[in-house]
Protein backbone atom coordinates (compact mmCIF):
# COMPACT_ATOMS: atom_id res chain seq x y z
CA UNK A 1 0.00 0.00 0.00
CA UNK A 2 1.74 3.27 -0.82
CA UNK A 3 2.38 5.55 1.88
CA UNK A 4 -0.74 8.42 0.48
CA UNK A 5 -2.95 5.46 0.76
CA UNK A 6 -2.48 4.50 4.18
CA UNK A 7 -3.05 8.53 5.48
CA UNK A 8 -5.56 8.62 3.24
CA UNK A 9 -7.17 5.19 5.06
CA UNK A 10 -5.96 6.55 8.60
CA UNK A 11 -7.44 9.75 7.71
CA UNK A 12 -11.07 8.18 7.56
CA UNK A 13 -10.65 6.17 10.86
CA UNK A 14 -9.47 9.64 12.45
CA UNK A 15 -12.30 11.41 10.48
CA UNK A 16 -14.91 9.29 12.48
CA UNK A 17 -13.56 10.46 15.69
CA UNK A 18 -12.57 13.30 15.46
CA UNK A 19 -15.34 14.50 12.50
CA UNK A 20 -18.56 12.47 13.03
CA UNK A 21 -17.56 13.02 16.68
CA UNK A 22 -17.33 17.00 16.91
CA UNK A 23 -19.91 17.15 14.22
CA UNK A 24 -22.10 15.32 16.89
CA UNK A 25 -20.72 17.82 20.15
CA UNK A 26 -21.61 20.37 17.51
CA UNK A 27 -25.13 19.36 17.11
CA UNK A 28 -25.57 20.79 20.49
CA UNK A 29 -25.19 24.20 19.35
CA UNK A 30 -28.76 24.51 17.29
CA UNK A 31 -29.98 22.74 20.44
CA UNK A 32 -28.23 25.45 22.41
CA UNK A 33 -29.64 28.16 20.40
CA UNK A 34 -32.97 27.35 21.31
CA UNK A 35 -32.94 26.99 24.39
CA UNK A 36 -30.26 29.73 25.70
CA UNK A 37 -30.88 33.41 25.23
CA UNK A 38 -27.59 35.12 23.21
CA UNK A 39 -26.06 36.58 26.42
CA UNK A 40 -26.09 33.01 27.94
CA UNK A 41 -24.29 31.36 24.99
CA UNK A 42 -22.04 34.06 25.27
CA UNK A 43 -21.25 32.98 28.71
CA UNK A 44 -20.58 29.46 27.22
CA UNK A 45 -18.83 30.87 24.45
CA UNK A 46 -16.25 33.04 26.38
CA UNK A 47 -15.58 29.79 28.94
CA UNK A 48 -14.67 27.67 26.24
CA UNK A 49 -12.36 30.49 24.71
CA UNK A 50 -10.47 30.26 27.97
CA UNK A 51 -10.36 26.58 28.33
CA UNK A 52 -8.47 26.79 24.42
CA UNK A 53 -5.03 28.61 26.05
CA UNK A 54 -5.27 26.13 29.18
CA UNK A 55 -5.15 22.90 27.33
CA UNK A 56 -2.04 24.20 25.21
CA UNK A 57 -0.24 25.10 28.14
CA UNK A 58 -0.66 22.40 30.19
CA UNK A 59 0.16 19.72 27.55
CA UNK A 60 3.12 22.56 26.41
CA UNK A 61 4.24 20.76 22.92
CA UNK A 62 4.71 17.30 24.28
CA UNK A 63 2.12 15.98 21.77
CA UNK A 64 4.70 16.33 18.94
CA UNK A 65 7.40 15.73 21.26
CA UNK A 66 6.49 12.29 21.96
CA UNK A 67 5.96 11.79 18.45
CA UNK A 68 9.75 13.00 17.25
CA UNK A 69 11.46 11.73 20.21
CA UNK A 70 9.75 8.24 19.93
CA UNK A 71 11.28 7.97 16.16
CA UNK A 72 14.68 9.82 17.11
CA UNK A 73 15.74 8.06 20.32
CA UNK A 74 14.14 4.46 19.41
CA UNK A 75 12.54 4.31 22.82
CA UNK A 76 9.10 5.08 22.92
CA UNK A 77 8.03 3.36 26.14
CA UNK A 78 10.58 5.33 27.71
CA UNK A 79 9.72 8.38 25.97
CA UNK A 80 6.05 7.83 27.04
CA UNK A 81 6.41 7.56 30.75
CA UNK A 82 8.59 10.66 31.42
CA UNK A 83 6.07 12.63 29.21
CA UNK A 84 3.15 10.97 31.00
CA UNK A 85 4.52 11.48 34.68
CA UNK A 86 5.74 15.34 33.49
CA UNK A 87 1.70 15.94 32.10
CA UNK A 88 0.10 14.27 35.06
CA UNK A 89 2.45 16.25 37.47
CA UNK A 90 1.48 19.72 35.91
CA UNK A 91 -1.87 19.17 35.81
CA UNK A 92 -2.67 17.89 39.34
CA UNK A 93 -0.97 21.47 40.25
CA UNK A 94 -3.01 23.36 37.94
CA UNK A 95 -6.10 22.07 39.35
CA UNK A 96 -5.42 22.34 42.80
CA UNK A 97 -3.90 26.16 42.24
CA UNK A 98 -7.04 27.23 40.05
CA UNK A 99 -9.63 25.80 42.88
CA UNK A 100 -7.58 27.47 45.96
CA UNK A 101 -7.77 30.77 44.02
CA UNK A 102 -11.35 30.35 42.39
CA UNK A 103 -12.76 33.04 43.91
CA UNK A 104 -10.84 35.64 42.68
CA UNK A 105 -10.61 34.20 39.78
CA UNK A 106 -14.22 34.01 39.28
CA UNK A 107 -14.22 38.19 39.95
CA UNK A 108 -11.69 38.74 37.87
CA UNK A 109 -13.16 36.94 34.94
CA UNK A 110 -16.80 38.67 35.71
CA UNK A 111 -18.22 35.70 36.96
CA UNK A 112 -18.16 36.44 41.24
CA UNK A 113 -21.55 34.37 41.56
CA UNK A 114 -20.44 31.60 39.89
CA UNK A 115 -16.79 30.78 40.97
CA UNK A 116 -18.05 27.28 40.29
CA UNK A 117 -17.04 27.24 36.45
CA UNK A 118 -13.27 27.69 37.54
CA UNK A 119 -13.46 24.85 39.76
CA UNK A 120 -15.35 22.97 37.24
CA UNK A 121 -12.88 24.33 33.93
CA UNK A 122 -10.16 24.12 35.72
CA UNK A 123 -10.78 20.17 36.36
CA UNK A 124 -11.79 19.55 32.76
CA UNK A 125 -8.72 21.52 31.54
CA UNK A 126 -6.29 19.07 33.62
CA UNK A 127 -7.82 15.83 33.03
CA UNK A 128 -8.02 16.58 29.13
CA UNK A 129 -4.21 17.44 29.03
CA UNK A 130 -3.41 14.14 30.98
CA UNK A 131 -5.75 12.76 28.37
CA UNK A 132 -3.88 14.03 25.38
CA UNK A 133 -0.80 11.95 26.08
CA UNK A 134 -2.33 8.00 26.09
CA UNK A 135 -4.76 9.28 22.82
CA UNK A 136 -0.94 10.68 21.09
CA UNK A 137 0.18 7.08 22.02
CA UNK A 138 -2.93 5.35 20.29
CA UNK A 139 -1.69 7.66 16.96
CA UNK A 140 1.75 6.69 17.41
CA UNK A 141 0.81 3.15 17.47
CA UNK A 142 -1.68 3.33 14.81
CA UNK A 143 -4.13 2.50 16.64
CA UNK A 144 -6.87 4.09 15.07
CA UNK A 145 -10.04 2.32 15.80
CA UNK A 146 -9.23 2.27 19.85
CA UNK A 147 -8.59 6.01 19.10
CA UNK A 148 -11.96 6.06 17.40
CA UNK A 149 -13.73 4.06 20.56
CA UNK A 150 -12.49 6.38 23.10
CA UNK A 151 -13.22 9.93 21.18
CA UNK A 152 -17.02 8.92 20.42
CA UNK A 153 -17.87 7.61 23.89
CA UNK A 154 -16.20 11.09 24.95
CA UNK A 155 -18.64 12.48 22.73
CA UNK A 156 -21.94 10.72 23.66
CA UNK A 157 -21.65 10.99 27.23
CA UNK A 158 -21.09 14.77 26.71
CA UNK A 159 -24.32 14.64 24.27
CA UNK A 160 -26.42 12.64 26.89
CA UNK A 161 -25.81 14.56 29.80
CA UNK A 162 -26.87 17.80 28.11
CA UNK A 163 -30.06 16.15 27.05
CA UNK A 164 -30.69 14.46 30.41
CA UNK A 165 -30.16 17.85 31.65
CA UNK A 166 -31.65 20.49 29.64
CA UNK A 167 -34.43 18.07 27.45
CA UNK A 168 -35.66 15.66 30.46
CA UNK A 169 -34.66 17.31 33.56
CA UNK A 170 -35.60 20.43 33.11
CA UNK A 171 -38.38 19.85 30.96
CA UNK A 172 -39.90 17.68 33.64
CA UNK A 173 -39.08 20.50 35.93
CA UNK A 174 -41.20 23.32 34.07
CA UNK A 175 -44.04 21.10 34.10
CA UNK A 176 -43.98 19.72 37.58
CA UNK A 177 -41.88 22.21 39.65
CA UNK A 178 -41.11 21.04 42.87
CA UNK A 179 -43.19 18.05 42.12
CA UNK A 180 -40.88 16.54 39.90
CA UNK A 181 -39.75 13.04 40.27
CA UNK A 182 -36.67 11.69 42.67
CA UNK A 183 -34.74 11.86 39.59
CA UNK A 184 -34.94 15.28 38.40
CA UNK A 185 -35.04 16.70 42.31
CA UNK A 186 -31.90 14.55 42.98
CA UNK A 187 -29.90 15.90 39.59
CA UNK A 188 -31.16 19.51 38.66
CA UNK A 189 -31.54 22.67 39.76
CA UNK A 190 -32.86 25.61 37.72
CA UNK A 191 -30.21 28.16 39.75
CA UNK A 192 -27.41 26.40 37.81
CA UNK A 193 -28.82 26.98 34.22
CA UNK A 194 -26.06 27.22 31.39
CA UNK A 195 -23.67 25.41 34.15
CA UNK A 196 -25.27 22.06 32.85
CA UNK A 197 -23.19 22.29 29.78
CA UNK A 198 -19.94 22.44 32.15
CA UNK A 199 -21.15 19.33 34.27
CA UNK A 200 -21.65 17.35 31.38
CA UNK A 201 -18.24 17.98 29.38
CA UNK A 202 -16.17 17.37 32.96
CA UNK A 203 -18.61 13.78 33.45
CA UNK A 204 -17.60 13.24 29.38
CA UNK A 205 -13.62 14.04 30.55
CA UNK A 206 -13.68 11.83 33.43
CA UNK A 207 -14.83 9.07 31.08
CA UNK A 208 -12.36 9.45 28.78
CA UNK A 209 -9.75 9.34 31.53
CA UNK A 210 -11.22 6.21 33.08
CA UNK A 211 -11.29 4.70 29.50
CA UNK A 212 -7.32 5.24 28.47
CA UNK A 213 -6.46 4.22 32.13
CA UNK A 214 -5.02 0.60 30.38
CA UNK A 215 -2.41 2.98 28.81
CA UNK A 216 -2.04 5.27 32.13
CA UNK A 217 -1.66 2.51 35.20
CA UNK A 218 0.12 0.05 32.71
CA UNK A 219 3.30 2.26 32.55
CA UNK A 220 6.82 1.27 34.10
CA UNK A 221 7.73 4.01 36.37
CA UNK A 222 11.01 5.79 34.45
CA UNK A 223 11.34 9.35 34.52
CA UNK A 224 14.39 10.36 32.80
CA UNK A 225 15.27 13.79 33.72
CA UNK A 226 18.03 14.07 31.23
CA UNK A 227 15.70 13.21 27.90
CA UNK A 228 12.72 15.81 29.58
CA UNK A 229 15.35 18.35 29.59
CA UNK A 230 15.73 17.36 25.28
CA UNK A 231 11.98 17.24 25.12
CA UNK A 232 11.33 20.65 26.32
CA UNK A 233 14.21 22.47 24.97
CA UNK A 234 12.28 21.10 21.10
CA UNK A 235 8.85 20.92 22.27
CA UNK A 236 8.62 24.64 24.51
CA UNK A 237 8.61 26.49 21.30
CA UNK A 238 6.11 24.44 19.95
CA UNK A 239 3.86 25.57 23.24
CA UNK A 240 4.29 29.28 21.68
CA UNK A 241 3.39 28.28 18.59
CA UNK A 242 0.20 27.05 19.72
CA UNK A 243 -0.63 29.59 22.35
CA UNK A 244 -0.46 31.88 18.76
CA UNK A 245 -2.17 29.88 16.90
CA UNK A 246 -4.89 29.77 20.25
CA UNK A 247 -5.05 33.07 19.90
CA UNK A 248 -5.53 33.54 16.41
CA UNK A 249 -8.36 31.11 16.55
CA UNK A 250 -9.91 32.54 20.16
CA UNK A 251 -8.89 35.85 21.46
CA UNK A 252 -11.38 37.33 19.68
CA UNK A 253 -14.22 35.87 21.43
CA UNK A 254 -12.70 36.93 24.67
CA UNK A 255 -11.82 40.53 23.89
CA UNK A 256 -15.45 41.08 21.98
CA UNK A 257 -17.11 41.39 25.23
CA UNK A 258 -14.31 44.12 26.10
CA UNK A 259 -13.73 46.03 23.11
CA UNK A 260 -17.58 46.31 21.81
CA UNK A 261 -18.82 49.90 23.37
CA UNK A 262 -22.69 48.20 24.21
CA UNK A 263 -23.57 47.18 27.59
CA UNK A 264 -22.50 43.93 28.91
CA UNK A 265 -25.60 42.19 28.59
CA UNK A 266 -25.68 42.92 25.08
CA UNK A 267 -21.87 42.80 24.45
CA UNK A 268 -22.63 39.14 25.68
CA UNK A 269 -25.26 38.84 23.00
CA UNK A 270 -23.09 40.04 20.26
CA UNK A 271 -20.76 37.54 21.13
CA UNK A 272 -23.46 34.64 21.24
CA UNK A 273 -24.15 35.23 17.35
CA UNK A 274 -20.68 35.37 16.69
CA UNK A 275 -19.71 32.09 18.90
CA UNK A 276 -22.86 30.61 17.42
CA UNK A 277 -21.97 31.78 13.65
CA UNK A 278 -17.93 31.21 14.09
CA UNK A 279 -19.53 27.03 15.02
CA UNK A 280 -20.73 26.75 11.45
CA UNK A 281 -17.27 27.57 10.29
CA UNK A 282 -16.04 25.59 12.23
CA UNK A 283 -17.17 22.68 10.18
CA UNK A 284 -14.13 23.51 8.12
CA UNK A 285 -11.64 22.63 10.67
CA UNK A 286 -13.35 19.70 11.57
CA UNK A 287 -11.70 17.96 8.72
CA UNK A 288 -8.15 19.71 9.18
CA UNK A 289 -8.33 18.06 12.57
CA UNK A 290 -8.93 14.48 11.24
CA UNK A 291 -6.33 14.99 8.78
CA UNK A 292 -3.90 16.96 10.93
CA UNK A 293 -4.50 13.60 13.59
CA UNK A 294 -3.48 10.97 10.51
CA UNK A 295 -0.81 13.53 9.07
CA UNK A 296 1.38 14.55 11.81
CA UNK A 297 2.43 10.84 12.46
CA UNK A 298 2.77 10.12 8.98
CA UNK A 299 5.10 13.37 8.63
CA UNK A 300 7.71 12.08 10.88
CA UNK A 301 7.68 8.83 9.77
CA UNK A 302 7.79 9.80 6.24
CA UNK A 303 11.21 11.62 6.73
CA UNK A 304 13.46 9.07 5.91
CA UNK A 305 11.90 8.00 2.77
CA UNK A 306 13.87 8.74 -0.01
CA UNK A 307 10.68 10.65 -1.97
CA UNK A 308 9.31 12.36 1.15
CA UNK A 309 9.74 15.92 0.17
CA UNK A 310 7.79 14.94 -3.07
CA UNK A 311 4.90 13.35 -0.94
CA UNK A 312 5.13 16.24 1.58
CA UNK A 313 4.43 18.78 -1.83
CA UNK A 314 1.24 16.11 -3.26
CA UNK A 315 -0.39 15.90 0.11
CA UNK A 316 -0.33 19.52 0.10
CA UNK A 317 -2.25 20.02 -3.15
CA UNK A 318 -4.66 17.10 -2.21
CA UNK A 319 -5.47 19.49 0.58
CA UNK A 320 -5.73 22.54 -0.72
CA UNK A 321 -8.39 20.85 -3.65
CA UNK A 322 -10.25 19.18 -0.46
CA UNK A 323 -10.53 22.37 1.31
CA UNK A 324 -11.83 24.58 -1.75
CA UNK A 325 -14.21 21.74 -2.02
CA UNK A 326 -15.70 22.24 1.56
CA UNK A 327 -15.33 25.77 1.09
CA UNK A 328 -17.80 25.83 -1.98
CA UNK A 329 -20.13 22.90 -0.88
CA UNK A 330 -20.48 25.24 2.12
CA UNK A 331 -21.35 28.75 0.53
CA UNK A 332 -23.14 27.33 -2.54
CA UNK A 333 -25.70 25.93 0.43
CA UNK A 334 -25.04 28.26 3.20
CA UNK A 335 -28.98 28.83 3.66
CA UNK A 336 -29.42 25.20 4.48
CA UNK A 337 -26.25 25.39 6.40
CA UNK A 338 -27.38 28.52 8.56
CA UNK A 339 -30.00 25.92 9.89
CA UNK A 340 -27.53 24.73 12.53
CA UNK A 341 -28.05 27.88 14.86
CA UNK A 342 -31.01 29.46 15.74
CA UNK A 343 -33.25 32.31 13.89
CA UNK A 344 -32.00 35.26 16.20
CA UNK A 345 -28.42 33.86 15.96
CA UNK A 346 -28.78 34.05 12.23
CA UNK A 347 -28.07 38.00 11.51
CA UNK A 348 -24.18 36.96 11.81
CA UNK A 349 -23.78 35.10 8.46
CA UNK A 350 -21.85 37.11 6.41
CA UNK A 351 -18.62 36.37 8.39
CA UNK A 352 -19.06 32.74 7.74
CA UNK A 353 -17.39 33.09 3.97
CA UNK A 354 -14.61 35.04 5.72
CA UNK A 355 -14.32 32.32 8.60
CA UNK A 356 -14.27 29.31 6.03
CA UNK A 357 -11.06 30.91 3.74
CA UNK A 358 -9.05 31.79 7.47
CA UNK A 359 -9.43 27.94 7.81
CA UNK A 360 -8.30 26.77 4.68
CA UNK A 361 -5.22 29.19 5.23
CA UNK A 362 -4.60 27.50 8.63
CA UNK A 363 -5.00 24.32 7.06
CA UNK A 364 -2.19 25.27 4.71
CA UNK A 365 -0.04 26.76 7.37
CA UNK A 366 -0.36 23.19 8.98
CA UNK A 367 0.85 21.48 6.27
CA UNK A 368 3.94 23.80 5.66
CA UNK A 369 4.83 23.57 9.54
CA UNK A 370 6.66 20.50 9.17
CA UNK A 371 9.55 22.05 7.64
CA UNK A 372 10.78 23.43 11.17
CA UNK A 373 9.47 20.38 12.96
CA UNK A 374 11.33 17.62 11.16
CA UNK A 375 14.29 20.32 10.64
CA UNK A 376 13.81 20.78 14.14
CA UNK A 377 14.00 24.53 13.85
CA UNK A 378 10.93 25.19 15.88
CA UNK A 379 11.92 28.66 17.29
CA UNK A 380 10.73 30.09 13.59
CA UNK A 381 7.65 27.90 14.09
CA UNK A 382 7.49 30.08 17.44
CA UNK A 383 7.90 32.82 16.15
CA UNK A 384 5.76 32.53 12.93
CA UNK A 385 3.23 32.27 15.43
CA UNK A 386 4.08 34.85 17.26
CA UNK A 387 3.86 37.11 14.24
CA UNK A 388 0.01 35.93 13.13
CA UNK A 389 -0.58 36.80 17.40
CA UNK A 390 0.44 39.70 16.91
CA UNK A 391 -1.89 40.43 13.88
CA UNK A 392 -4.32 39.25 15.24
CA UNK A 393 -4.79 41.06 18.59
CA UNK A 394 -3.95 44.60 16.83
CA UNK A 395 -6.47 44.11 14.47
CA UNK A 396 -9.18 42.82 16.92
CA UNK A 397 -7.96 45.76 19.06
CA UNK A 398 -8.48 48.56 15.73
CA UNK A 399 -11.26 46.90 13.79
CA UNK A 400 -14.05 45.87 16.58
CA UNK A 401 -14.49 49.00 17.79
CA UNK A 402 -14.87 50.24 14.54
CA UNK A 403 -17.10 46.91 12.44
CA UNK A 404 -18.41 44.87 15.42
CA UNK A 405 -17.46 40.71 15.12
CA UNK A 406 -16.67 41.41 11.47
CA UNK A 407 -13.58 43.33 12.36
CA UNK A 408 -12.65 39.74 13.98
CA UNK A 409 -13.86 37.94 10.85
CA UNK A 410 -11.46 39.57 9.08
CA UNK A 411 -8.14 39.77 11.40
CA UNK A 412 -8.45 35.91 11.99
CA UNK A 413 -8.06 35.64 8.07
CA UNK A 414 -5.64 38.56 7.72
CA UNK A 415 -3.50 36.88 10.37
CA UNK A 416 -3.92 33.40 8.68
CA UNK A 417 -2.91 34.35 5.64
CA UNK A 418 0.24 36.52 6.90
CA UNK A 419 1.59 33.25 8.56
CA UNK A 420 1.17 31.24 5.57
CA UNK A 421 3.27 33.66 3.58
CA UNK A 422 5.89 33.63 6.42
CA UNK A 423 5.64 30.13 6.60
CA UNK A 424 6.40 29.40 3.01
CA UNK A 425 9.49 31.76 2.58
CA UNK A 426 10.97 30.70 5.60
CA UNK A 427 10.45 26.67 4.60
CA UNK A 428 11.76 27.49 1.05
CA UNK A 429 15.07 28.81 2.34
CA UNK A 430 15.69 25.52 5.08
CA UNK A 431 13.44 22.96 4.07
CA UNK A 432 12.62 23.08 0.62
CA UNK A 433 9.94 21.36 -0.53
CA UNK A 434 8.98 21.54 -4.48
CA UNK A 435 5.28 22.28 -4.32
CA UNK A 436 3.45 23.30 -7.17
CA UNK A 437 2.49 26.64 -6.80
CA UNK A 438 1.00 27.60 -10.33
CA UNK A 439 -2.01 24.76 -9.26
CA UNK A 440 -2.39 25.47 -5.66
CA UNK A 441 -2.83 28.79 -6.17
CA UNK A 442 -4.85 28.01 -9.40
CA UNK A 443 -7.34 25.84 -7.19
CA UNK A 444 -7.28 28.35 -4.42
CA UNK A 445 -8.67 30.94 -7.08
CA UNK A 446 -10.66 28.70 -8.80
CA UNK A 447 -12.66 28.13 -5.52
CA UNK A 448 -13.01 31.83 -4.77
CA UNK A 449 -14.07 32.68 -8.53
CA UNK A 450 -16.41 30.21 -8.69
CA UNK A 451 -18.49 31.34 -5.29
CA UNK A 452 -18.41 34.65 -7.16
CA UNK A 453 -19.98 33.50 -10.04
CA UNK A 454 -22.75 31.58 -7.20
CA UNK A 455 -23.48 35.01 -6.09
CA UNK A 456 -24.23 36.56 -8.91
CA UNK A 457 -26.03 33.91 -10.80
CA UNK A 458 -28.00 31.96 -7.76
CA UNK A 459 -31.32 32.76 -7.39
CA UNK A 460 -32.67 33.91 -4.70
CA UNK A 461 -34.56 30.75 -3.36
CA UNK A 462 -36.41 27.36 -4.59
CA UNK A 463 -35.10 24.44 -6.15
CA UNK A 464 -33.39 26.65 -9.09
CA UNK A 465 -31.32 27.89 -6.18
CA UNK A 466 -30.00 24.36 -5.40
CA UNK A 467 -29.44 22.90 -8.58
CA UNK A 468 -27.42 25.90 -9.97
CA UNK A 469 -24.97 25.25 -6.70
CA UNK A 470 -24.73 21.55 -7.20
CA UNK A 471 -24.03 22.54 -10.57
CA UNK A 472 -21.27 24.93 -9.37
CA UNK A 473 -19.65 22.31 -6.94
CA UNK A 474 -19.84 19.78 -10.03
CA UNK A 475 -18.05 22.31 -12.21
CA UNK A 476 -15.19 22.78 -9.83
CA UNK A 477 -14.55 19.45 -8.92
CA UNK A 478 -14.44 18.88 -13.28
CA UNK A 479 -11.96 21.35 -13.35
CA UNK A 480 -9.59 20.41 -10.76
CA UNK A 481 -10.46 16.77 -12.10
CA UNK A 482 -9.19 17.64 -15.77
CA UNK A 483 -5.84 19.68 -13.99
CA UNK A 484 -5.00 16.51 -11.98
CA UNK A 485 -5.30 13.97 -14.75
CA UNK A 486 -3.00 15.28 -16.75
CA UNK A 487 -0.01 13.65 -14.18
CA UNK A 488 -1.31 11.32 -12.74
CA UNK A 489 -4.58 9.57 -10.56
CA UNK A 490 -5.30 10.82 -6.99
CA UNK A 491 -3.94 9.43 -4.40
CA UNK A 492 -1.10 8.01 -6.44
CA UNK A 493 1.96 8.27 -5.03
CA UNK A 494 3.83 10.91 -6.87
CA UNK A 495 2.47 13.76 -8.16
Amino acid sequence: MSPLRKLAGQTAIYGVSSIVGRLLNYFLVPFYTRIFTREQFGVVTEMYAYVAFLVVILTYGMETAFFRFSTKTGRPAQVYATILLSVISTSAMFIFMATLFSVPLGNLLGYPNHTEYIIWFAIIVGLDAISAIPMARLRQELKARRFMIVSLANVFVNIGLNLFFLVYCKGHYNEHGEASNWLVQTFYSPEIGVGYVFISNLVASIVKLLLLSPQIVTIRIQYDTALMRAMLRYALPLMILGLAGIVNETIDRVLLKHLLNLPESEALAELGVYGACYKVAIIMSLAIQAYRYAAEPFFFNQEKSSDAKQTYATLMRYFVILAGLMFLGIMVFIDVVMLFVGEEFREGQQVVPILLMAYVCYGIVFNLSFWFKLSERTNWGAAISLVGAAITIALNVWLIPIMGYMGSAWATLASYGAMVLLSFALGQRYYPIPYDLPRILGYLALALGIYGLALWLQPEEGVLRYVVGTALVLLFCALVWLSETRKKPLLSQHS
